[in-house]
């Protein structure tokens, strides 16, 4: 029995996560997946040193479904062949507004970003940053800054056009800044800064799927398009991969090296909680994908993504 015990959690881990069963709270204890998949083998190793046959076998299923849907995202994937412009996008979420501007800015300069996309992005970082270059950096821009958490704004080298801000309708409601780059030598792509709802207490799911089911589908016939920014779901949540399905590909489980294991979430605040997977860059599948990077950025909860893209030619 004592066996037993061992394996069936993890048994019924996988099979919510195999079934996409993101309900109630499930939905959180998701995000850590890749933990679960990690220590799975431990009960593994138990079941086949007690020379327990049922158990070992039910165990060592569990550990091959965890470990496949997981290693992935440390792997990589072979990128289209894109042969247009390199463009490097920066995706943080600004903890209403707290994050250090200075640093950010610092950030932008020394990693040479071309487009980047923030939420929780109040009036006053927006006047800061600008105080601080921003504007000569990434003169273009989208912004619809709002005091406490709903703000959102793209900012970029290159002229943007049909820009505009859509609201949520889950939860508190977040913005989302969009616009379409003209970018020489490709065609025009189109970004939006994402923030779906966050699932932080039960009575939030509904509202988190409404959120993530009513981001911008890919059109994998159509325009260029990428989201950035906070999704509040790691590739672990059924509502992301179906976003992914419709023409998207996750940046950081492209490129592979680890990037799609980075968390990007803390709380870094002595809380005995790992960091998970949150913030994303989803690229059209006709984007190569050539890096990904993490950044922490003071004073804020989130730790920037760092992408480096090749568009196709235009």
């Amino acid at each position: 029995m004592a066996c037993w015990l061992t394996v069936v959690p993890g048994a019924g881990w996988a099979s919510v996560r195999l079934l996409g069963l993101d309900r109630g709270p499930f939905v959180q204890l998701l995000a850590f997946t890749p933990y679960v998949a990690a220590v799975s083998v431990l009960p593994l190793v138990l079941a086949l040193a007690l020379r327990r046959r049922w158990p070992a076998v039910v165990a060592a299923v569990t550990t091959v479904a965890l470990v496949t849907v997981v290693a992935p995202r440390a792997v990589g994937s072979t990128p289209p062949a894109a042969d247009g412009p390199a463009v490097r996008l920066l995706t943080a979420n600004l903890l209403a507004g707290t994050a250090d501007p200075r640093a950010l800015v610092d950030l932008v300069r020394r990693q040479s970003v071309d487009v980047l996309a923030v939420q929780e992005f109040t009036p006053e970082i927006g006047a800061e940053l600008d105080r601080l270059g921003l504007d000569q950096l990434l003169p273009h821009r989208e912004l619809h800054p709002t005091e406490g958490t709903l703000g959102s704004g793209l900012y970029a080298r290159f002229p943007i056009s049909a820009g505009g801000v859509r609201h949520n309708r889950g939860g508190w409601g977040f913005d989302q800044a969009y616009g379409t780059l003209a970018v020489p030598g490709a065609p025009p792509v189109r970004v939006e800064s994402a923030h779906p709802a966050a699932p932080y207490a039960l009575d939030q799911v509904d509202a988190w799927h409404t959120d993530l089911a009513a981001q911008p589908p890919a059109a994998p016939d159509g325009p260029l398009g990428i989201l950035a920014g906070d999704f509040n779901a790691t590739l672990d949540h059924a509502p992301l991969r179906a976003l992914l399905a419709t023409g998207y590909v996750d940046a950081a489980d492209a490129a592979g090296a680890g990037a799609g294991l980075t968390g990007t979430w803390g709380p870094y605040d002595g809380d005995p909680i790992p960091p998970v997977t949150i913030d994303h860059v989803l690229v059209d599948r006709r984007i190569a994908v050539r890096a990904v990077s993490v950044y922490p950025v003071r004073g804020s909860d989130h730790r920037a993504v760092l992408a480096h893209l090749r568009l196709p030619a235009g």
